[in-house]
């Protein structure tokens, strides 16, 4: 929980474009993998140890905690490798780890760094609380659950005073926003059989996201489902009834996505902070959700449902390979050159085309993901409306750009 005593907004960071978008629109902490031994080893461009000073640096400035994920299964040749990572986290000023192997856990207990329980661990009842309690601050619950027993568990912690190595009330975080694995709690083994690849060890090939049918081998007939996609789950959201969320007692909402781009990151951020700043100030309307729900769709999702979190007993499925989202981004160009005082920005074109009134996204490791409407432009130096490839397009900005940003158009889709 934040130090206004509203819910932590927790935001994925796959690279700094990512990580400063989400610094930009709102966020109170990030969470972030650096090489390999994280869920999102293969999904991401995830960090180096080198950058986490830097990380460290950017998120202080702004007051926001930083979760270095250590979540894979641990084997022995890994323990080295774990004990580097945590000493440079610590010497960075990381705020805390979240892992499900023992072996990391009690490593970063022995060096004082804060523990948090990921949900790779299934914890689904206050007794499990309890035990890791003994270890961690915060715990990631299980994404199966009901609202309804996540509340039980908030209840029973303040009940029962169960506190953490801090000295504090164990804090409960839950999943809010983002893609939902089939299998339990994450914990699925389809890559590893068919690819020799685990998903365990965060290089999962997506099996569950293709089509497939279904054949009786006795008999060769092919059994008739109503949607081939029968293993890809729709996205997680929690937006439209997030007041029932913070109701719950959680004190962390994580919002997934470590592998999306940074577009993706800004509007999902700024989306679910405006929605629990509205919470607050009891201003969570109707009206406001619909609109809300409206600019979630604009960004990489496979339709949405509500989890297991109102009492579904069963999944939804997506009926589709790739994303469902109401807009796209199409490459244009790169950064040149920034004209501080005039606060003007010059870009090389070099694929698709833009014109005066487009939407256009910029993004880059400083810049973050920013979108503007451009106004007026020019083009070679020349006021116009509309610059092609192989032009020089400047046009005023409000924020300031970076040598080889890339630049974007939205388009509806």
């Amino acid at each position: 929980m934040t130090a206004t005593g509203r819910i932590e907004l927790m935001a994925p960071a796959g690279n700094f474009e990512s990580m400063q978008a989400a610094l930009d629109n709102g966020c109170d902490s990030v969470y972030f993998g650096v090489e390999q031994l994280n869920m999102r080893a293969r999904a991401t461009v995830n960090f180096t140890m080198d950058d986490l000073p830097e990380i460290a640096r950017r998120c202080n400035e702004k007051n926001v905690r930083t979760y270095l994920t250590l979540n894979t299964i641990i084997y022995d040749h890994d323990l080295s490798v774990v004990k580097t990572l945590l000493t440079k986290a610590k010497e960075a000023g990381i705020t805390a780890v979240i892992a499900s192997d023992q072996a990391v856990i009690m490593t970063a207990k022995t060096m004082g760094i804060e523990v948090h329980i990921s949900t790779q661990l299934n914890v689904t009842n206050i007794e499990t609380v309890k035990f890791y309690s003994l270890f961690a601050d915060t715990i990631v619950l299980s994404r199966e659950l009901s609202l309804r027993q996540v509340k039980k568990i908030t209840e029973d912690i303040e009940k029962e005073q169960i506190k953490g190595p801090s000295g504090n009330l164990v804090e409960i975080e839950i999943f809010g926003h983002g893609a939902l694995c089939m299998a339990v709690s994450g914990k699925c083994y389809l890559s590893l059989h068919s690819h020799n690849s685990s998903a365990n060890r965060g290089a999962c090939k997506q099996n569950c996201r293709k089509k497939y049918t279904v054949i009786d081998q006795e008999s060769g007939f092919e059994i008739e489902i109503d949607n081939e996609y029968m293993m890809s789950p729709k996205d997680l959201c929690t937006l439209d009834f997030l007041d029932q969320v913070i109701d719950s007692g959680i004190k962390v909402l994580k919002l997934e996505g470590r592998g999306r781009a940074a577009d993706y990151v800004a509007t999902v951020v700024k989306t679910y902070r405006e929605a629990i700043d509205a919470y607050y100030e009891g201003t969570f309307t109707k009206e406001k959700i619909n609109s809300w729900m409206e600019d979630l769709s604009t960004v990489y999702n496979r339709g949405f449902w509500s989890g297991y979190y109102l009492g579904q007993k069963l999944g939804e499925w997506s009926d589709n390979p790739g994303s469902s989202a109401t807009q796209k981004k199409v490459y244009v160009g790169k950064g040149v050159h920034f004209f501080q005082k005039a606060n003007v920005g010059e870009f090389k074109i070099e694929a698709y085309d833009i014109k005066q009134g487009d939407k256009i996204l910029i993004t880059g490791p400083s810049t973050g993901a920013q979108e503007m409407v451009i106004e007026e432009m020019y083009v070679n130096e020349k006021i116009a409306e509309k610059a092609t490839k192989g032009d020089s397009c400047t046009f005023k900005l409000p924020f300031r750009i970076r040598l080889s940003d890339k630049l974007y158009k939205i388009v509806e889709v």
